[in-house]
């Protein structure tokens, strides 16, 4: 099955205590059905000191639910649905619901 979301997309958390805020999401894990976004859902890590690292209390992304989040619309930047559409030479690109623009061009 095609993704709906995909690494470096724009996205606005739906529920949750980071509701309404915006992010890029880093990274998709299609297995467990989450996804991580920049700046959203930190919690904060204690971490040992190693070698190579120095120790600490880090913040770090936690992954979010897909069905949280909803993809930003590339033509008015809101939350929009989205839908598979194949072109005349053939491609298969995402387009917003919402507005019905081709977001993979």
């Amino acid at each position: 099955m095609a993704a709906k979301i995909k690494k470096g997309d724009r996205v606005v958390v739906l529920t949750g205590r980071d509701k309404g805020k915006e992010g890029e999401v880093v990274s998709v894990r299609p297995k467990e059905h989450k996804v991580v976004v920049q700046g959203v859902a930190l919690a904060k890590r204690h971490t040992r000191a190693s070698q190579t690292s120095q120790g600490g209390v880090v913040e770090k992304e936690m992954p979010i639910d897909v069905s949280n989040v909803s993809l930003l619309d590339p033509k008015d930047n809101k939350p929009t649905r989205v839908g598979f559409k194949v072109l005349n030479d053939g491609r298969k690109v995402r387009v917003a619901k919402r507005s019905g623009e081709v977001i993979d061009a």
